[in-house]
């Protein structure tokens, strides 16, 4: 059994490779550019949202404050009418600042919980490359399989999931390369 204290190096390392990496993912090789769609009207529907006044909050539309009511005529004439969405308004504008800092931050927090169960599972002196199987599945685990439920729940396509799982891949292999290079002897 290893301390997660001991492992501080590989965590803080793997999660400056991570944010690194991920930078050039994004950035550099811009297969990310087709996420996200902009609208044919945006000005229009940016005024009207402007004047709905909307605080910053997650929101669906049509909505229902009573799941009985989502079978109700009315309900299911608003869907089928459309459109169908869900909305994310933000406070303040887009801080890129925040949101980098706080990827840092999350990346740690993978390193940390990977530490935590290869730490459990395996001793000083362990193989490479049953550190990185350990670390990788649940560096995994933090980084992509959590991106499925978007999919299925809040109906964002597919392909720009398994694109954002493809990154969780690498994320982890990096994360798990590390962690086995720096592996306590």
């Amino acid at each position: 059994m290893i301390s997660i204290i001991s492992l501080w190096l590989p965590i803080v390392l793997s999660a400056v490779v991570v944010f690194v990496a991920s930078s050039v993912l994004h950035m550099v090789l811009k297969y990310h550019r087709s996420d996200l769609k902009g609208l044919a009207k945006e000005d229009q529907v940016m005024t009207a949202l402007r004047d709905a006044d909307i605080p910053p909050g997650e929101y669906i539309m049509p909505h229902c404050d009573d799941p009985k009511d989502a079978s109700s005529a009315e309900f299911l004439a608003k869907c089928e009418q459309g459109p169908v969405a869900m909305l994310n308004v933000m406070a303040g504008g887009y801080q890129m600042g925040r949101s980098l800092a706080l990827w840092f931050v999350y990346c740690l927090l993978i390193g940390i919980f990977a530490a935590y169960l290869t730490g459990r599972a395996l001793g000083p002196g362990a193989h490479y490359l049953d550190v990185f199987r350990f670390v990788g599945a649940s560096a995994f685990g933090g980084y992509a399989l959590a991106l499925l439920q978007n999919s299925i729940w809040y109906k964002r396509a597919w392909v720009t999931t398994i694109k954002h799982m493809v990154d969780g891949l690498v994320y982890a292999c990096l994360t798990a390369g590390v962690f086995g290079w720096l592996w306590p002897a």
